[in-house]
């Protein structure tokens, strides 16, 4: 296959008489998820989210388009709709509430004849559908005590259910760690995987396939599906973690299991994470996800191929200094099509069965993922997004040419906004590294003016900014309000060698600040930016280092602090994952007492001076809510301009549509009172 270039089809973009890009206008655009591709490659069905403002809920549907190209057309509209997945040519099993509780369902193609497949207490989510269509296999949240000899007892769950319903008090006991994730304190249930044969409407018999008391599968650590069906329909192969403590464990592991139920066997033996498993299509390979290094969650993702015959695990990438994200099998199981992350984009690349050179299938200013084969091998389809428009489903031909998109949802609303492209360039950081950023200038820009710049540090810290679209932090819509947009890449950024990523370990504070403060110089240098007007913001570790530089740096005229870690100690007291805190401070607190010190920016109060937006969800238990809480106490207690906004019902990330339109308003208004012009300077920007 030549390498192929993506180009998603625009309507011509005009700079002038073209409404703002604010937070309203982006949650109008439509959002694909979830493709898949018919046995037969005539039509890929998939879904679309909307935002209801109004009903403040985000409802989602399935719609299908032919693959030879057509009209994309919504099949469902009652409920909450998703998870597509083929039965054969003619049918779709699916995800649906319509029925006032999340089951299975099935319908035919054109969204006709729709029957319910499952009437489970415990509901179900996260359905596959066996290659012989005999069988669905999905996750529900059941009580351990009502699966007996791998039976699922749908009675015992629905007793349990109404029993907790009743109960007159709804305190906590736990004896073990990891009691509470994300936004979820465990409870007596736990997710497992059921199976089901199709023939049976309304129930049983129903086999839980990974009985006992543990999540199995357990929350992904990203990449991929973590439970797989094999091809000749007769074992589910799914990712497990054993360790005695989650809390401090990393170490998942893959397993199979008959998808009638039965005994689990342990396939891998890793002392990092094992996920993502894909098999061959002719069943003879299992493809997964491996880190090497116990304990660490941004280890580098690398490739590996497992023959079921003999056990055998080859590792395929370990030239590729690179994290792979996603795994697709060519259709004559001889190649494997994996997505990695390079430089703020995420490209495609095949390699063979047997490892050898890494070929690139498709490249440019762009991210992929979703990648799917017709059965002969001559149609790909794939979804593709970049920091300019969202996601949209794309088709390419093996014989090579340009690919055409299927889908164009959000052409008419594009086509009234101007949406700059991102930029990129790069300095010289701490230690002489290349640091790379990228920058989005105000939609009209010109050169001869000067733009207040808003500086946004991502999170992770092992994570990155690029070419992909997000809803959560939009740097268009940031630009659109006059600002020039800056996103650098410092040390700990994914993308640029695990060497780039590891430099952050132990020292938050140290070559990644000088990173950011490298390029905020380069920034200070451009002549249409005004350096008396610049703000910085970020969440989770963007929020620590905007808490770092608050004691550390006078540069920036205002900060907004979301989610972030201020007090090292406490938080690695509170927050769940406690490997996180192990490998990047090298123990606990009472273990490595100076290290804590030395990079929490509770240490620094004295020096802040710089007025800060602080913004928390109370459900967040990844960066719990008293460190917003510290900051602004400590903020108010020294005298610095400040504001807390609180959301009671979200987590790390703000995510209700209203909730969303607040973040984005108050984040502006608090930037914008502090980056204003002065008189001398009126009419000197876009804004």
């Amino acid at each position: 296959m030549r390498r192929i270039l993506g180009v998603l089809a625009f309507s011509a973009i005009s700079a002038l008489a073209q409404r703002p890009f604010t937070v309203e206008t982006m949650l109008q655009l439509q959002r694909i998820s979830e493709p898949r591709l018919s046995p037969n490659g005539e039509l890929v069905a998939f879904t679309v989210q909307t935002v209801d403002l109004d009903k403040n809920s985000k409802p989602k549907q399935i719609y299908t388009v032919p693959v030879s190209s057509g009209v994309p057309r919504a099949i469902t509209s009652a409920g909450n709709n998703d998870r597509p997945m083929w039965l054969d040519s003619g049918r779709i099993v699916f995800v649906s509430t319509r029925s006032g509780s999340s089951q299975i369902w099935l319908m035919n193609s054109d969204g006709s004849a729709p029957r319910q497949l499952t009437d489970i207490p415990t509901e179900a989510s996260g359905v596959l559908v066996s290659p012989d269509a005999k069988f669905i296999v999905f996750e529900s949240s059941v009580y351990p005590e009502c699966s007996v000899n791998g039976t699922f007892d749908a009675a015992c769950n629905k007793q349990n259910i109404d029993a907790e319903s009743k109960a007159k008090t709804h305190a906590r006991i736990y004896t073990t760690l990891l009691y509470r994730h994300w936004t979820e304190w465990q409870a007596k249930r736990r997710q497992h995987l059921l199976s089901m044969p199709i023939a049976i409407e309304g129930g049983g018999p129903v086999r839980d396939l990974t009985p006992g008391n543990r999540d199995a599968p357990p929350f992904s650590l990203g990449g991929g599906e973590d439970y797989a069906i094999s091809p000749d329909s007769s074992e589910v192969m799914y990712t497990f973690n054993a360790s005695a403590d989650l809390a401090t464990s990393t170490n998942s592991d893959l397993y199979v299991v008959p998808i009638t139920g039965g005994e689990s066997k342990k396939i891998t033996n890793n002392p990092g994470a094992d996920n993502g498993p894909a098999y061959s299509p002719d069943g003879k390979y299992v493809a997964y996800r491996s880190q090497t290094r116990a304990g660490y969650e941004s280890d580098r993702w690398r490739l590996i191929v497992l023959e079921r015959a003999t056990g055998t695990p080859n590792l395929i990438t370990e030239e590729l200094d690179r994290s792979v994200s996603s795994i697709t099998w060519s259709p004559d199981s001889k190649r494997i099509f994996f997505v990695s992350e390079d430089r703020g984009r995420h490209p495609l690349q095949m390699v063979g069965v047997n490892g050898g050179g890494f070929r690139s299938i498709v490249t440019g200013s762009l991210s992929v993922d979703d990648v799917q084969f017709s059965k002969d091998g001559k149609t790909m389809i794939y979804t593709e997004q970049s920091g300019r428009h969202p996601t949209e489903i794309m088709k390419a031909s093996s014989s090579g040419g340009t690919a055409v998109p299927l889908t164009r949802l959000n052409d008419t609303l594009l086509s009234e906004v101007n949406l700059p492209a991102l930029e990129e360039f790069s300095v010289e950081g701490a230690e002489g590294a290349k640091v790379s950023a990228f920058m989005v200038k105000p939609p009209g820009f010109q050169a001869n003016r000067k733009y207040p710049v808003l500086l946004l540090i991502h999170g992770g810290p092992q994570g990155a900014w690029g070419e992909t679209w997000s809803y959560r932090w939009n740097p268009q819509v940031f630009a659109s309000a006059g600002y020039v947009v800056v996103m650098p890449n410092p040390r700990g950024s994914t993308g640029y060698g695990q060497k780039f990523v590891d430099e952050i370990n132990a020292d938050w504070g140290g070559r990644a600040f000088e990173d950011i403060m490298a390029v905020t110089a380069k920034v200070e240098s451009f002549p249409f930016v005004d350096s008396t007007r610049m703000a910085a913001a970020g969440g989770s570790y963007g929020g620590y280092m905007v808490d770092w530089l608050l004691g550390h740096t006078d540069r920036f005229k205002a900060f907004v602090s979301h989610a972030g870690v201020f007090d090292l100690r406490s938080m690695a007291g509170a927050t769940e994952e406690l490997w996180f805190p192990l490998w990047e401070f090298k123990g606990m607190p009472w273990q490595n007492p100076e290290l804590y010190a030395k990079w929490s920016p509770s240490y620094f109060v004295e020096n802040f001076k710089t007025p800060t937006l602080v913004i928390h969800g109370e459900l967040d238990y990844r960066v719990p809510v008293d460190q917003g809480m510290q900051l602004f106490t400590s903020l108010q207690m020294q005298k610095v301009p400040s504001k807390l906004l609180l959301f009671p019902d979200e987590g790390h990330w703000i995510l209700k549509p209203q909730n969303s339109v607040l973040w984005y308003h108050t984040f502006l208004d608090w930037i914008g009172e502090w980056t204003k012009p002065t008189p001398n300077q009126a009419g000197s920007d876009a804004k």
